[in-house]
């Protein structure tokens, strides 16, 4: 039984993520204690415990303590299912975290999956839709699996009701990916996204990033969105290059101007396009838990994040392979030995 504190490192829920999908991966059981510590509502929130019981429904898992509030948990797997699942948050919860909770172990189980779940698709704390259909499954395509992931429908903070498909072909292994340059430009462009929002709010927020990118009309592009879905307000910026695409996104959020909103994500891709790393921060975090269990890889990054490093300390507990992060010219090296 491997034991885990969730208030190590960052404390959030990404412990209890990686936690599931590597017991899964690997056939351990683990118990964790102090749940998201390290957050404002410590314990499980209906987005984890419904990670919690999909990961528990593909495995034919055993749990203890999957309950809203609860702080401790125990997991126990047995085999993973491939085949068709559906799950529902039932708020505005992450969609993309469920999912990231349960893709590893189906990359490489007996058959293809389909997976439905609903929530939310655009939240702030979380990868957006874009930035895993752009960014992060090609570059699992690259490591063999084939995932094919459809937004249904969009679903904003509070409102929730977003829905996504997956179809997962997996792969009976994953082959090492080796990012240390990202290649030359090959496309860049903004999108805001409005629902039952005021167009200005759109147009105001790709006039921050075409000013801060130094983009032209036709990089910067407004996507009304039906306004029963809305409302909600998102911003997005993609970044092709030839071996990785980047997504930087900012959220709406009540009280926070569309100017704000804008220029955090402008910054972020800017600081990205200031180094040479082939990843940005958020990436790098997705990226090394399906390349720890591929037995290898390496990447460079902008930003070495608490998550990071965090992610790095419970893989290295499940897999005893050891994770090097080490700094060179400004920018951070990861190699997965």
């Amino acid at each position: 039984m491997i034991e885990l504190d969730g208030a190590a490192g960052e404390g959030g829920g990404q412990i209890l993520r990686s936690a599931l999908s590597l017991s899964i991966c690997t056939s351990q059981a683990f118990r964790i204690k102090n749940v998201r510590a390290n957050r404002s509502k410590p314990g499980l929130l209906r987005q984890h415990l419904t990670a919690v019981r999909a990961a528990a429904d593909i495995s034919s898992g055993e749990v203890e303590g999957a309950e809203i509030g609860s702080t401790q948990l125990t997991f126990r797997p047995n085999r993973v299912d491939s085949g068709r699942y559906s799950f529902s948050i039932g708020t505005a919860g992450s969609c993309t975290l469920v999912l990231q909770t349960i893709l590893p172990p189906l990359l490489t189980a007996s058959g293809p999956s389909e997976i439905r779940i609903s929530g939310g698709t655009h939240n702030k704390s979380a990868p957006p839709f874009d930035f895993l259909n752009r960014a992060f499954l090609p570059l699992i395509a690259r490591m063999g699996p084939q995932v094919q992931v459809d937004l249904v429908q969009y679903g904003f903070h509070p409102r929730g009701g977003g829905e996504i498909h997956v179809a997962v072909t997996p792969s009976k292994t994953l082959t090492p990916l080796h990012l240390m340059e990202r290649g030359a430009r090959t496309g860049s462009f903004a999108e805001a996204y409005i629902a039952a929002i005021p167009v200005h709010v759109a147009q105001r927020e790709l006039d921050v990033i075409g000013k801060m990118l130094n983009w032209e009309s036709d990089q910067l592009k407004l996507r009304g969105l039906p306004n029963d879905v809305g409302p909600g307000n998102a911003v997005s910026i993609t970044l092709a290059h030839d071996r990785v695409t980047e997504v930087f996104t900012g959220f709406g959020e009540k009280g926070l101007s569309a100017e704000l909103v804008a220029r955090g994500a402008a910054q972020e891709a800017r600081d990205y396009l200031s180094t040479t790393a082939a990843v940005g921060p958020h990436l790098a975090d997705q990226l090394l838990l399906p390349m720890a269990l591929s037995g290898g890889g390496s990447f460079t990054t902008s930003m070495a994040t608490s998550h990071l490093k965090t992610n790095a300390i419970v893989i290295e507990k499940f897999l005893g392979r050891p994770i090097v992060v080490s700094a060179v010219d400004g920018i951070f090296r990861v190699g997965i030995g």
